[in-house]
């Protein structure tokens, strides 16, 4: 595989990531009132997912042989 194409998958797999670690730990729903904060509980499947994908990409980026 090309240098530059594993390059990207790296660059692109860090970013997912990073962007699902974000997304499970940051409330997506707030709400105050008064002293009363409220959060919704949130549904992270959408957070595995993405971090499965960045993993995926790294994975692929480092397993496949420099041509």
């Amino acid at each position: 595989m090309n240098k530059s194409i594993k390059l990207v998958l790296v660059i692109v797999g860090i970013i997912l990531v990073n962007y699902g670690i974000y997304t499970m730990i940051i409330p997506e729903t707030q709400v105050s009132i008064g002293d009363l904060d409220l959060i919704e509980s949130q549904n992270n499947t959408s957070s595995y997912v993405t971090i499965g994908l960045g993993i995926l990409a790294i994975a692929i980026a480092l397993i496949t042989p420099k041509k």
